[in-house]
């Protein structure tokens, strides 16, 4: 098993101080930024789903959830990396985690934490999607199962809030297996509701997505630059 590790020194990139495209692609994980010398916090930033395990379907364009997630953990990557951070993705294309002919969930998740404990990471970032039976439910919302997630996911809950959601929301205990198969800090980022019309058609926009990538950014960057700041004081 093999995965992507983007180090913060091969990069050079510059990020503006709101929500701005960027250079990069669906395509590629990397962005246009300032070289850095001193080594910052590691993230694995999961895309959920891939292979023939698409996740949910947008009701009226019928993108598949796994798509979205993958162009918004890229973008997330490299704000990331242009921040300083050590950058590893559990998947870097269309494919499934686990690879081979025929797919098994629970080796694609396995594989996931394999690359996870590989990691030794400060934080693990697991992007989806959403969805729901009355298609008028709409808003991102982060989720965690433990105490050091928490901090973190509450911090993304009161970003979403604040950028992306019409209705706040509250950041939420969640039974994922990504965010209970490792020791290290997890947060879960449901990036809005596919079933919703008006959400699916900003979740399938590139804008959107650099969007939704630099509000999770700004809110973890926060909680580091918080928790540098104590240990300095």
């Amino acid at each position: 098993m093999t995965f992507l590790t983007i180090s913060k020194k091969s990069v050079i990139a510059v990020l503006s101080a709101a929500v701005a495209v960027v250079a990069v692609t669906a395509a590629a994980a990397t962005v246009i930024s300032a070289s850095r010398d001193v080594s910052g916090p590691t993230v694995v930033i999961d895309a959920g789903h891939g292979g023939a395990d698409g996740g949910m379907v947008g009701g009226t364009t019928g993108t598949r959830e796994s798509d979205i997630n993958l162009s918004i953990a890229k973008y997330l990557s490299g704000y990331f990396t242009s921040g300083g951070y050590n950058v590893v993705l559990t998947r870097s294309d269309g494919a499934s985690v686990s690879g081979g002919l025929k797919y098994s969930k629970r080796e694609d998740m396995n594989a996931r934490k394999k690359i996870i404990d590989a990691a030794s990471p400060d934080l693990v970032i697991s992007v989806h999607c959403n969805s729901y039976p009355v298609s008028s439910v709409r808003g991102a919302q982060a989720f965690f199962a433990s105490t050091d997630g928490e901090t973190f996911a509450r911090s993304v809950q009161s970003y979403f809030n604040n950028v992306c959601n019409t209705k706040p929301r509250t950041a939420a205990v969640g039974d994922y297996y990504i965010l209970k198969c490792s020791e290290y800090p997890s947060v879960l980022c449901e990036c809005g509701f596919l079933s919703n019309p008006d959400e699916e058609s900003l979740l399938i926009t590139a804008s959107y997505q650099q969007k939704i990538a630099y509000t999770v950014y700004s809110a973890i960057d926060a909680v580091f630059g918080d928790s540098s700041q104590t240990q300095v004081q």
